[in-house]
């Protein structure tokens, strides 16, 4: 039996179910709600509902945006004819922050994996393919993370992308083997991206 009220373990409990947090920190958030001051918590809860009511992912690039098309895709001052190919929206944000890339980006929303039954056709392949055609693509920067479902998964685009003749680089220069983009630091990452090699160079 919880020696909680009901609404109160049920908001410690949906605090939980944040990733990172276990039962300590979220009985710790679940007091600050409880001791904040009423505006604040409102202003909380509606910032919440209005993010997943407006927000939506870019249909060009699937970055997070509030409108159609994201504000990279749209912005004219991005180099259109080179796409850095990522896994997910945050790998995204984390190579904006680093403030040395300008072309634009595309999202896969997943890597291949087939022990979880994550097949090509799951990822948003197709869609960048039609791009690098539609957009006359110079160069794509495979940007997956280096373990072994993201090395996979750069392997097979560089493959589908071969056809095409154009540049395909991969992010490596000073990212670990099995390391993850979002717990890379920004002076590493922005040596990867300027280190980037040609995937046919490559052994």
């Amino acid at each position: 039996m919880s020696a909680y009220t009901k609404s109160m373990q049920e908001l410690i409990d949906c605090f939980k179910k944040m990733p990172g947090i276990g039962a300590k920190t979220a009985e710790r958030m679940a007091f600050y709600v409880l001791k904040a001051p009423g505006d604040e918590m409102v202003k909380f809860s509606s910032v919440i509902r209005r993010v997943k009511e407006d927000m939506r992912f870019c249909e060009k690039c699937g970055n997070l945006s509030e409108k159609e098309i994201c504000s990279i895709c749209s912005d004219p001052r991005r180099d259109k004819t080179t796409v850095c190919v990522v896994e997910e929206p945050t790998d995204l944000i984390l190579i904006e922050k680093s403030g040395r890339y300008k072309g634009v980006y595309h999202v896969l929303f997943g890597v291949i994996a087939p022990l979880d039954g994550i097949g090509p056709e799951e990822l948003r392949i197709k869609e960048l393919l039609s791009r690098i055609k539609e957009d006359k693509v110079k160069e794509v920067i495979l940007a997956t993370d280096s373990n072994a479902e993201g090395e996979t998964t750069a392997l097979y685009l560089s493959e589908c992308i071969k056809p095409l003749k154009i540049k395909i680089s991969r992010i490596a220069y000073g990212i670990p083997v099995g390391g993850n983009l979002e717990y890379i630091d920004q002076a590493t990452l922005i040596r990867a991206l300027e280190g980037r090699l040609p995937v046919s160079n490559r052994t």
